[in-house]
């Protein structure tokens, strides 16, 4: 079975991108999730900015509704 990068339906505060990535890299989205503030925090809310453009180019996952 192929992994696919794709926006968490199950793992999820916002929109389900650090649960997607998290889930792709097997990682845990908790400690993601608080590497990417700590980053947007700290690069004048750039990891904002990427958070938008992943949230409109990263589909959603479907498959666990």
């Amino acid at each position: 079975m192929e992994k696919k990068l794709l926006r968490s339906t199950s793992n999820k505060w916002i929109a389900g991108i650090c649960g997607g990535i998290a889930e792709y890299f097997g990682w845990s989205a908790d400690v993601l999730r608080m590497v990417w503030i700590v980053l947007t925090v700290t690069t004048i809310f750039c990891g904002g900015i990427v958070y938008v453009v992943l949230w409109l180019i990263m589909p959603k996952d479907d498959t666990c509704i």
